[in-house]
C-alpha cells in the first residue's frame, strides 16, 4: 500500500497541475487571476482603454503572440474584435493550434484584417485544456506593418500542429471565418487562402522564430509555412 507521504505528494502534484492554466506573455495581458481564467471573454477582466499604458500596438501584418502553458497539452484559439468591451464580434485570426508539452510557445506572426489598422480593439487567446476553456486578453491599437520578434517570443521543447476544435470554433463569428483544418489542408484565417497542402507537426527549438508563421500578401496566406520551416531549424 502506498505511504501517506506518497499519496500526499501525488495529491499536491495533481492539484498544482489542475490549476496551472496559462499566461499571455505578449502582448501583455489585461489581467491574470488563476481562479477566474475560465471566465470569458477575458479571464474575469474587463478591457479598459482609459489605461493608455496598457494599450499596445498590434501590427495587422503579423504580431508575435507569446504564451506559457502549465498543462501538458492545449489547443489555442487566436481571435480579435473591434468591440472594445470584448463582448462580441470576435474574428478568428489564425488556425487553431495544438501545443503538446508544457512551457513556452510563441507564434511569431499572428495577423489581423488589414481594415482594422488605425482602430482600437481586443486580441484574445483561448486555451482548450484538460480543465476546460481558459481566457486571456490584450487591449491593442491595430496598426499597419509587421511586428518585430522580441526576446519574449520563445519556444520551448514542444510540438505544435493545426487541429480542428469545435468548442473553440464556436467562440468566433462563423460567418466571417472558415478556419476548420482537415487532414489535407490548412485552415483559412481571416478570410485568406493557404498555400500549404498538409498538416504536419514539429518540435520547435528555443528559437523565437520557430512559430507557425503565415506569409502575408495583402490577406493572410501560407499559414502552414512555419510548420515546414521548423523542420529546417
Amino acid at each position: 500500500m502506498a505511504s501517506l507521504k506518497a499519496v500526499a505528494s501525488a495529491a499536491v502534484l495533481f492539484l498544482s497541475t489542475a490549476t496551472a492554466h496559462f499566461n499571455l506573455v505578449a502582448p501583455p495581458t489585461i489581467g491574470f487571476d488563476e481562479d477566474k481564467e475560465d471566465t470569458g471573454p477575458c479571464g474575469g477582466f474587463t478591457p479598459d482603454f482609459t489605461k493608455t499604458d496598457g494599450v499596445v500596438d498590434f501590427h495587422v501584418g503579423g504580431e508575435p503572440v507569446a504564451l506559457k502553458l502549465g498543462h501538458s497539452q492545449a489547443n489555442w484559439l487566436f481571435r480579435g474584435t473591434l468591440d472594445q468591451t470584448g463582448a462580441s464580434n470576435w474574428t478568428q485570426l489564425f488556425p487553431i493550434v495544438q501545443q503538446s508539452g508544457l512551457g513556452l510557445f510563441c507564434e511569431t506572426a499572428i495577423p489581423a484584417p488589414e481594415g482594422w489598422a488605425g482602430k482600437k480593439g481586443v486580441v484574445g487567446v483561448v486555451a482548450n485544456a484538460v480543465d476546460g476553456l481558459l481566457y486571456q486578453c490584450a487591449t491593442v491599437n491595430f496598426v499597419s506593418g509587421t511586428g518585430s520578434v522580441g526576446s519574449s517570443c520563445t519556444n520551448g521543447s514542444v510540438e505544435a500542429a493545426f487541429v480542428p476544435d469545435s468548442q473553440l470554433s464556436a467562440l468566433v463569428d462563423s460567418s466571417s471565418n472558415d478556419t476548420t483544418p482537415s487532414s489535407s489542408s490548412s485552415s483559412t484565417p481571416a478570410g485568406s487562402s493557404p498555400t500549404g497542402s498538409s498538416s504536419p507537426s514539429q518540435t520547435p527549438s528555443g528559437n523565437g522564430g520557430a512559430g507557425l508563421v503565415p506569409v502575408m500578401g495583402g490577406l493572410v496566406s501560407a499559414a502552414l509555412l512555419g510548420l515546414f520551416g521548423l523542420a529546417l531549424l
